[in-house]
C-alpha cells in the first residue's frame, strides 16, 4: 500500500523495484541509467529493437488428454510460446506479462542451481561417504577456509554476479561492457549472441557449441538446436528442483539419497 493509502498494482510494484536500480555500479553509468528509465517510462519511451519472432506452438495440457476446463487447465495468459509451457498456473502468477517473464527467469536460474546441487550431492557423498547435510561441519571435510571466510567471500562474489544479472534482466545487454570485467577485455565474451534472455550463448557460455557453431571465429547460434535444448533444460531443471525438495525431506529424517537407494 502506498503512503496515500492506495493499493499498489503489478505495474506499481515493478516500478518500485526498478527505481531501486539507480546506482551507477548496478546500471552501468549514466548512459545505462537513461536506458533503464526509458524501459519503464510511459508514453514516448523508445521501444526496444525487435529481436526474433517467436511463434507459439500448439498448447499442451499439464493434464494429459484434457482440453478446456477454463483457466485452471488452459490459462488464457499462457500461449505455449515458452519452452515447457503446459498451461500449469493454478494460482494465476503469470497473468501479468512482466511478472511472467521474471518467474521464468527465476525458474531457470533455480533449476540450474538445483541440477548442479543434485550432481554435487551424489558425487560428494559417493566420494567422501559424508552425508551432504553434514559435510560442512565434518572435521574431515576438505575446507581451506573457515566457514565465516567462505560465507563472506560467497556473499561478495555472488552478490556482484547476481546484481549484474538482475540489472541485465531489466536492461538487456547493459552489463556486457569492459568496466564490468576490469581484469580483462571480455565484453565480447559476455555479450548475448542469441538475443534471448537467459541464453547468452557465445564462446564463453557455449564452449562446446551445443547450440551454435563457430565460423571464422564468430559464434553463430543455431535456433533449432537452441529451442530443443531450452525444452530439455527446463524439464531437467524441474526434475532437479523436485529432487532437491525430496532430499530436504529425507535430510529431516537423517537419510541421504544414496542411503534411500540402498547404496
Amino acid at each position: 500500500m502506498s503512503s496515500s493509502g492506495r493499493m499498489l498494482d503489478g505495474e506499481d510494484m515493478v516500478n518500485l523495484v526498478l527505481n531501486g536500480l539507480g546506482s551507477a555500479f548496478l546500471s552501468g553509468g549514466k548512459r545505462s541509467q537513461s536506458l533503464l528509465a526509458s524501459r519503464v517510462g510511459g508514453a514516448g519511451a523508445a521501444a526496444p529493437p525487435p529481436r526474433k519472432l517467436t511463434v507459439a506452438a500448439s498448447k499442451k495440457s499439464w493434464i494429459p488428454a484434457v482440453r478446456g476446463g477454463g483457466n485452471l487447465i488452459d490459462p488464457e495468459w499462457l500461449d505455449g510460446s515458452l519452452p515447457g509451457d503446459y498451461g500449469f498456473d493454478p494460482l494465476g502468477l503469470g497473468k501479468d506479462p512482466a511478472f511472467l517473464k521474471w518467474y521464468r527467469e527465476a525458474e531457470l536460474i533455480h533449476g540450474r542451481w538445483a541440477m548442479a546441487a543434485v550432481v554435487g550431492i551424489f558425487v560428494g557423498q559417493a566420494w567422501s561417504g559424508i552425508p551432504w547435510f553434514e559435510a560442512g561441519a565434518d572435521p574431515g571435510a576438505i575446507a581451506p577456509f573457515s566457514f565465516g571466510s567462505l560465507l563472506g567471500t560467497q556473499l561478495i562474489l555472488m552478490g556482484w554476479v547476481e546484481s549484474k544479472r538482475w540489472v541485465d534482466f531489466f536492461n538487456p545487454e547493459s552489463q556486457s561492457v569492459e568496466w564490468a570485467t576490469p581484469w580483462s577485455k571480455t565484453a565480447e565474451n559476455f555479450a548475448n549472441f542469441t538475443g534471448e534472455q537467459g541464453y547468452p550463448g557465445g564462446k564463453f557460455f557455449d564452449p562446446l557449441q551445443f547450440a551454435g557453431t563457430l565460423q571464422n571465429g564468430v559464434y553463430i547460434p543455431d535456433d533449432e538446436k537452441l529451442e530443443r535444448l531450452k525444452l530439455a533444460e527446463i524439464k531437467h531443471s524441474r526434475l532437479a528442483m523436485l529432487a532437491m525438495l525430496i532430499f530436504y525431506f529425507e535430510a529431516g529424517q537423517g537419510k541421504t539419497p544414496l542411503g534411500a537407494l540402498g547404496l
